[in-house]
């Protein structure tokens, strides 16, 4: 399973209008949401498993005493994986959403893994998927035994060799800018695998966790663990440092690299535009690309 938000996109390589916005009636909320992922299946909602867009949807129902409203977030992260900076939207009545106690309302009765952080009254044009302009992930790994931390085992990957830094370093700036990731992405049918990568890149910090930072404008099915995975053939001495952007010129999913595990997967932030350019976005967003 993936870990990564899905990109939405048109069909058939045409523009796809923007819908009206918010239905008449209600304002649109933002919520700036954080949660340790460790419990639950991922963000989308499922009908026979615990999943933190479910969780927030029954706080909310039980907020409004209604069925439960629907929650649109910036990307759907998978099982097991974890969020500082999750972003969200739900259209709800004016009275609720100037409701100065709707903060503490639904921290009180959300469990303690799922935190909202903030509510605000979104501006015009604000969808917190389709108005996104990137996403920025963070991926932890402990491949030292004075490391690996019991209290750090649900959000750090233990490894049990040293990676090489400087290999892994090397491989990233071949992989910046618009390509085709298939090779990383376990492909959807109507969805295009290719993205904009904005940033990649490792460091070691002070307490020496090797960190992998990457951004983009959106990621396809798995295509962020299957970054890391190939990360680490690198730093293995498995693979050279130009192999991960070798692949690129698959076009298909590529057997080779290997999916690394959820936990140690964080969504950091979600990034928009300024409030004018908002609308804009939008339907740049939901333009496919070829």
């Amino acid at each position: 399973m993936s870990a990564e938000p899905a990109l939405p996109t048109g069909e058939g390589g045409l523009s796809r209008a923007v819908p009206p916005s918010v239905p008449e009636g209600c304002t649109r909320v933002r919520l700036d949401v954080a949660y340790d992922g460790t419990a639950y299946a991922g963000w989308a909602r499922q009908a026979d498993q615990p999943t933190v867009q479910g969780v927030l949807e029954d706080a909310l129902a039980t907020v409004l005493r209604t069925p439960s409203p629907r929650l649109t977030g910036a990307g759907r992260t998978d099982a097991g994986v974890h969020a500082r900076g999750q972003v969200a939207h739900v259209d709800l009545p004016p009275q609720v959403a100037a409701d100065r106690l709707l903060l503490r309302r639904l921290n009180g009765l959300l469990p303690l893994d799922v935190r909202v952080r903030r509510v605000s009254v979104a501006p015009a044009g604000f969808d917190a998927r389709f108005a996104a302009v990137s996403r920025t992930y963070r991926y932890r790994v402990a491949d030292r035994p004075e490391l690996v931390d019991p209290l750090r085992r649900a959000d750090v990957l233990v490894w049990p060799r040293e990676l090489d830094l400087a290999a892994m370093r090397a491989a990233c700036p071949a992989m910046l800018g618009e390509h085709d990731f298939a090779a990383y992405c376990r492909r959807r049918e109507g969805a295009t695998t290719v993205r904009g990568l904005l940033a990649l890149g490792w460091e070691r910090p002070p307490d020496g966790l090797l960190v992998m930072t990457v951004q983009a404008d959106a990621f396809c099915h798995s295509m962020v663990r299957s970054l890391v995975g190939a990360m680490l053939a690198v730093g293995e001495g498995r693979r050279a440092p130009d192999w991960p952007a070798s692949l690129l010129t698959l076009g298909a999913r590529s057997s080779a690299v290997v999916v690394a595990p959820p936990h140690g997967l964080v969504l950091e932030a979600v990034e928009y535009p300024p409030d004018d350019e908002l609308l804009s976005r939008q339907t740049v967003t939901r333009n496919r690309r070829a």
